[in-house]
Protein backbone atom coordinates (compact mmCIF):
# COMPACT_ATOMS: atom_id res chain seq x y z
CA UNK A 1 0.00 0.00 0.00
CA UNK A 2 3.60 2.24 -0.02
CA UNK A 3 1.90 3.33 3.76
CA UNK A 4 4.04 4.55 6.49
CA UNK A 5 3.77 6.00 9.97
CA UNK A 6 2.96 9.50 10.60
CA UNK A 7 2.57 12.43 13.13
CA UNK A 8 -0.42 15.03 12.65
CA UNK A 9 0.44 18.13 10.95
CA UNK A 10 0.36 21.42 12.89
CA UNK A 11 1.48 24.62 12.89
CA UNK A 12 4.51 24.90 15.24
CA UNK A 13 5.15 28.04 17.09
CA UNK A 14 7.32 30.91 16.18
CA UNK A 15 10.00 31.85 17.52
CA UNK A 16 11.03 35.47 17.68
CA UNK A 17 13.77 36.61 15.07
CA UNK A 18 15.75 38.31 18.06
CA UNK A 19 14.91 35.89 20.51
CA UNK A 20 18.60 35.43 21.57
CA UNK A 21 18.96 38.95 22.20
CA UNK A 22 15.74 39.20 24.32
CA UNK A 23 16.02 36.19 26.49
CA UNK A 24 19.30 38.16 27.20
CA UNK A 25 17.94 40.91 28.06
CA UNK A 26 15.29 39.01 30.15
CA UNK A 27 17.61 36.79 31.71
CA UNK A 28 19.73 40.17 32.81
CA UNK A 29 16.82 41.87 34.33
CA UNK A 30 16.07 39.22 36.63
CA UNK A 31 19.84 38.56 37.97
CA UNK A 32 19.70 42.06 38.60
CA UNK A 33 16.51 42.20 40.43
CA UNK A 34 17.51 38.94 42.56
CA UNK A 35 20.92 40.72 43.61
CA UNK A 36 20.06 44.08 44.20
CA UNK A 37 16.91 42.60 46.22
CA UNK A 38 19.10 39.75 47.59
CA UNK A 39 16.51 37.31 46.71
CA UNK A 40 17.14 33.66 47.66
CA UNK A 41 16.66 31.15 45.10
CA UNK A 42 13.33 29.53 46.93
CA UNK A 43 11.86 32.90 46.52
CA UNK A 44 11.70 32.84 42.83
CA UNK A 45 8.68 30.95 41.21
CA UNK A 46 7.84 30.47 37.84
CA UNK A 47 4.15 29.45 36.79
CA UNK A 48 2.72 28.28 33.68
CA UNK A 49 -0.61 27.58 32.22
CA UNK A 50 -1.32 24.06 30.43
CA UNK A 51 -4.24 22.46 28.85
CA UNK A 52 -5.40 19.18 29.64
CA UNK A 53 -7.48 17.56 26.91
CA UNK A 54 -10.01 15.24 28.58
CA UNK A 55 -10.04 12.24 25.60
CA UNK A 56 -6.50 12.66 24.47
CA UNK A 57 -6.24 11.38 20.98
CA UNK A 58 -3.23 9.97 19.24
CA UNK A 59 -0.62 12.01 16.96
CA UNK A 60 0.38 8.88 15.40
CA UNK A 61 -1.24 7.38 12.26
CA UNK A 62 -0.76 5.60 9.08
CA UNK A 63 -0.57 7.28 5.68
CA UNK A 64 0.45 7.15 2.56
CA UNK A 65 4.32 7.96 2.41
CA UNK A 66 4.87 11.43 1.11
CA UNK A 67 1.59 12.98 2.70
CA UNK A 68 2.30 16.60 3.09
CA UNK A 69 -1.03 16.89 5.27
CA UNK A 70 -2.02 14.54 7.76
CA UNK A 71 -4.88 13.57 10.48
CA UNK A 72 -6.35 11.68 13.33
CA UNK A 73 -9.09 10.71 15.15
CA UNK A 74 -9.34 12.52 17.96
CA UNK A 75 -6.42 15.36 17.55
CA UNK A 76 -8.54 17.95 17.38
CA UNK A 77 -10.77 16.93 20.78
CA UNK A 78 -11.45 20.94 22.08
CA UNK A 79 -12.83 19.78 25.78
CA UNK A 80 -10.16 20.48 28.31
CA UNK A 81 -9.29 22.35 31.20
CA UNK A 82 -6.36 24.57 32.73
CA UNK A 83 -3.81 23.99 35.07
CA UNK A 84 -1.66 26.44 36.57
CA UNK A 85 1.73 24.97 37.35
CA UNK A 86 4.20 26.00 39.48
CA UNK A 87 7.35 25.16 40.52
CA UNK A 88 10.17 27.45 42.63
CA UNK A 89 13.87 27.59 42.08
CA UNK A 90 14.79 25.51 44.68
CA UNK A 91 12.76 22.32 43.13
CA UNK A 92 9.74 22.73 44.89
CA UNK A 93 6.19 22.37 43.20
CA UNK A 94 3.52 24.40 44.29
CA UNK A 95 -0.39 22.98 44.55
CA UNK A 96 -1.47 22.71 41.74
CA UNK A 97 -4.48 25.33 40.23
CA UNK A 98 -7.26 23.86 37.58
CA UNK A 99 -9.41 25.85 35.86
CA UNK A 100 -12.67 24.57 34.34
CA UNK A 101 -15.39 26.29 32.11
CA UNK A 102 -18.60 27.11 33.58
CA UNK A 103 -20.36 29.10 36.03
CA UNK A 104 -20.77 27.20 39.14
CA UNK A 105 -19.17 24.62 41.10
CA UNK A 106 -20.77 22.12 39.31
CA UNK A 107 -18.09 22.54 36.63
CA UNK A 108 -15.69 21.81 39.06
CA UNK A 109 -14.65 18.04 39.73
CA UNK A 110 -17.32 16.05 42.40
CA UNK A 111 -16.38 16.52 45.79
CA UNK A 112 -17.38 12.50 46.24
CA UNK A 113 -14.52 12.45 43.72
CA UNK A 114 -11.26 9.76 44.24
CA UNK A 115 -9.12 11.48 45.88
CA UNK A 116 -11.06 14.68 46.15
CA UNK A 117 -10.03 15.77 49.73
CA UNK A 118 -6.70 14.33 49.51
CA UNK A 119 -6.40 16.78 46.68
CA UNK A 120 -7.93 19.82 48.61
CA UNK A 121 -5.75 18.89 51.79
CA UNK A 122 -2.51 19.39 49.74
CA UNK A 123 -3.65 23.09 48.39
CA UNK A 124 -4.60 22.02 45.25
CA UNK A 125 -7.87 24.79 43.75
CA UNK A 126 -10.58 23.69 41.90
CA UNK A 127 -12.30 26.85 40.14
CA UNK A 128 -14.48 27.84 37.34
CA UNK A 129 -14.14 30.58 34.79
CA UNK A 130 -17.20 32.51 35.37
CA UNK A 131 -16.73 32.83 31.23
CA UNK A 132 -17.15 30.40 27.65
CA UNK A 133 -13.55 29.11 28.01
CA UNK A 134 -11.50 27.66 30.38
CA UNK A 135 -8.52 29.85 30.56
CA UNK A 136 -7.53 31.55 33.64
CA UNK A 137 -8.97 35.13 33.91
CA UNK A 138 -8.33 37.86 36.38
CA UNK A 139 -10.41 36.05 38.90
CA UNK A 140 -8.53 32.60 39.35
CA UNK A 141 -5.28 35.00 38.95
CA UNK A 142 -5.88 36.63 42.13
CA UNK A 143 -6.74 33.32 43.67
CA UNK A 144 -3.40 31.44 42.36
CA UNK A 145 -2.06 34.56 44.14
CA UNK A 146 -4.04 34.70 46.85
CA UNK A 147 -3.91 31.37 47.90
CA UNK A 148 -1.32 29.68 46.29
CA UNK A 149 1.58 31.87 45.33
CA UNK A 150 1.85 34.61 48.23
CA UNK A 151 1.47 31.79 51.00
CA UNK A 152 3.79 29.86 49.79
CA UNK A 153 6.45 32.73 49.52
CA UNK A 154 5.57 33.99 53.55
CA UNK A 155 5.95 30.03 54.38
CA UNK A 156 9.33 30.21 52.95
CA UNK A 157 10.59 33.96 54.45
CA UNK A 158 9.43 32.46 57.85
CA UNK A 159 11.48 29.17 57.06
CA UNK A 160 14.50 31.28 56.16
CA UNK A 161 14.27 33.55 58.74
CA UNK A 162 13.37 36.08 56.19
CA UNK A 163 11.25 39.46 57.58
CA UNK A 164 7.37 39.68 55.34
CA UNK A 165 8.76 42.80 53.59
CA UNK A 166 11.77 40.26 51.72
CA UNK A 167 11.11 40.92 48.17
CA UNK A 168 10.31 37.48 45.94
CA UNK A 169 10.35 36.86 42.09
CA UNK A 170 7.34 35.75 40.57
CA UNK A 171 7.79 34.65 36.77
CA UNK A 172 5.19 34.06 34.65
CA UNK A 173 4.30 34.56 30.24
CA UNK A 174 2.95 37.54 28.80
CA UNK A 175 -0.66 36.13 28.32
CA UNK A 176 -2.85 39.22 28.17
CA UNK A 177 -4.07 39.04 31.54
CA UNK A 178 -1.09 38.74 33.27
CA UNK A 179 0.73 41.68 31.54
CA UNK A 180 -2.57 43.90 32.10
CA UNK A 181 -3.03 47.01 33.45
CA UNK A 182 -5.35 46.26 35.65
CA UNK A 183 -3.09 43.05 37.44
CA UNK A 184 -0.32 44.67 37.49
CA UNK A 185 -2.11 47.40 39.62
CA UNK A 186 -3.93 44.81 41.27
CA UNK A 187 -0.33 42.98 42.57
CA UNK A 188 1.39 46.06 43.61
CA UNK A 189 -1.46 47.11 45.42
CA UNK A 190 -2.38 43.32 47.14
CA UNK A 191 1.09 41.80 46.78
CA UNK A 192 3.92 44.93 47.05
CA UNK A 193 6.72 42.29 47.66
CA UNK A 194 5.98 40.42 44.69
CA UNK A 195 7.99 41.27 41.73
CA UNK A 196 6.59 40.09 38.23
CA UNK A 197 9.00 39.17 36.02
CA UNK A 198 8.11 38.29 32.15
CA UNK A 199 9.04 35.42 30.02
CA UNK A 200 9.88 36.62 26.38
CA UNK A 201 6.43 36.28 23.99
CA UNK A 202 6.75 33.37 21.53
CA UNK A 203 9.95 31.67 24.50
CA UNK A 204 7.95 29.99 26.46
Amino acid sequence: MDWSEHRATRAAQKTPVNWEDTCEQAFLRLAYTMKEEDIPTPLYINSDQTQVVYAQGSSLTWAKTGSKQVSTIGNDEKRAFTVVVSISNDGTMLPLQAIYQGSTKGSCPSTSSDRYDDSLNAGFRFEFSNTKTYWSTHETMHDLVDNIIAPYFDKKKRELGLPLTQKSIWQIDVWSVHRSKEFRTWMKNTHPTIILHYVPGGCT
